[in-house]
Parts: C-alpha cells; structure tokens; sequence
C-alpha cells in the first residue's frame, strides 16, 4: 500500500487538495454505499485521468468498510481544522496513503497525484492474484481502451491448457473522436 509520507516534498502546498480530493471519495463510498460517482469535482490535483464512473468492487468494498470508516473518523478531525494539514504531520501522511491505498483497491484505479512523476498516472488499473490456473483468465476485456491501464496477475501455477491474458482489445489509443 502506498504511503504519502514519501511524497511530503513533492506535495507541499498541494497537499490540502490531495487531502480535500481523497477525503471526498472515501465520504462518497461511505455515504453513498459504493454507489459510482458518476461526476468529479474539477480538480488539478491528479495526474492522468480516472475512469468514470468510479464504481466500488462490492466484494473489495465489504471487505474494507471498518477500516475505511475508522480511516473516515481519525480524517474528519482535519477536515475540520484544515490548517492543521501539513506536510510534517506524518500521521496524516500515513493515513492519507492508507485512504489512497484501499480506494486504489476498491476501485480498481491508481490515484496519482501531480508531482509524482515516478508513479503511472491515475487510472484504470487490473490486480489478479490466482493460485493455480487451470482455464481462462483476462484482467481487462474491453472493445475501447482509451488512455493508460495497468495490469498486474500473479499465478502460482498454471496448468495446461491455461491461459492468462492482460488486456484484449479492440482498439488501444487515443479516443474515437480524437483519431
């Protein structure tokens, strides 16, 4: 799981919008029981685009509720005293990569934020962890691929005759309307 507190630097002063953009989806998710966000709010503070609608992995998302809303509890704190937000505050940092960490996870998308040029920009993103495969497995399947999606599978084993694939598609690039 990502930790922000690596990113103190590089954040500085656009730290109280990473905070205010991760504090929004974790509120949403909760608020809204994963239903998808449909609509951001116009934000600089990330790079690359996100996928919309964010929808939640139900099964990611009931997996992680207590700790999203212990994470919610120990943030609304700052949220109410923004002028404690600071990049020396490694708590925060730490809870903030934390929140980014799990909603990366619940939603199936990297949240990258402007300065962090060593990391692929926010997007869709695929993590598969199998066991022992023993048919067919594509972490993205799509007719569309628009902008950059990652894929990450790890299988302990497979058998013959299985098959792993990362993207199939039928078109990878820049929008339709753009060609």
């Amino acid at each position: 799981m990502p930790d922000l507190s690596a990113l103190s630097t590089v954040l500085g002063a656009g730290l109280p919008a990473t905070f205010t953009f991760l504090y929004q989806r974790l509120e949403n998710l909760l608020d809204r029981h994963g239903q998808p966000e449909t609509v951001l709010p116009a934000s600089d503070v990330l790079r690359g685009e996100l996928s919309l609608p964010l929808t939640a992995d139900p099964e990611e998302l009931a997996e992680r509720l207590e700790n999203l809303e212990t994470l919610r509890d120990v943030l609304d704190g700052y949220r109410h005293a923004p002028e404690h937000i600071s990049v020396d505050d490694v708590r925060l940092l730490r809870m903030l990569g934390r929140v980014r960490g799990t909603l990366e996870e619940i939603y199936g998308q990297r949240l990258t934020f402007v300065g962090e040029e060593g990391r692929a920009p926010s997007g869709p993103s695929a993590r598969q962890k199998i066991g022992t495969l023993r048919g067919k497995v594509t972490a993205v399947d799509s007719d569309f691929v628009a902008g950059p999606v990652e894929t990450s599978q790890d299988a302990v084993t497979v058998e013959k005759g299985g098959e792993m694939t990362g993207i199939r598609a039928r078109y990878i690039g820049p929008p339709p309307a753009s060609r």
